[in-house]
């Protein structure tokens, strides 16, 4: 019985939290036009509202994706996400330790942040196999919220960027 209840915290969620842990401590030392008083200044209601409700899909996706490394292709999404994550931390890092640069002043600096979770996001994609219902996992469902919130987030970065010009 334990074991039943066990298998539904073995899921794809996890692979979302050093994401999290990383984003809630580091978020405050980015430069101003990241914190959340700028970085919310001036944007659409309805783009807020797509980009957080699409989120909020790619999260309970997640959950619903039980995590096993069983084919080669799982496998392939574990190298894919953990290559992704660390392009992803990567982009952080430049605009915390160089955020006058031209690279981190420039517009695909300023907005790696919001296009490199493509790479994780689309590793995650790859180790799904299934749901914990009864409904066929394709990686297209995964792979279509994902890139919704990816469109709404880049959306509001580049807008983000162009404001501040």
């Amino acid at each position: 019985m334990w074991y039943e209840k066990k298998k539904y915290f073995l899921n794809c969620f996890l692979l979302m939290l050093p994401v999290i842990i990383w984003n809630s401590i580091l978020t405050p030392l980015l430069p101003a036009l990241y914190q959340p008083d700028v970085f919310e200044n001036n944007i659409p209601g309805w783009l807020t509202y797509a980009e957080n409700t699409s989120r909020i899909l790619v999260f309970l996706l997640t959950l619903l994706m039980p995590l096993s490394l069983i084919t080669p292709a799982q496998w392939k999404g574990l190298f894919l996400y953990v290559t992704g994550l660390l392009l992803y931390f990567a982009s952080w890092i430049i605009l915390l330790v160089f955020p006058g640069s031209t690279w981190s002043m420039g517009l695909l600096g300023f907005s790696a942040p919001a296009w490199t979770p493509l790479f994780w996001l689309a590793g995650i994609a790859c180790l799904g196999h299934s749901f914990y219902f009864r409904m066929r996992y394709r990686k297209w469902y995964f792979i279509s919220a994902a890139l919704l919130f990816l469109v709404f987030h880049n959306m509001h970065t580049i807008m983000v960027y162009f404001h501040s010009r």
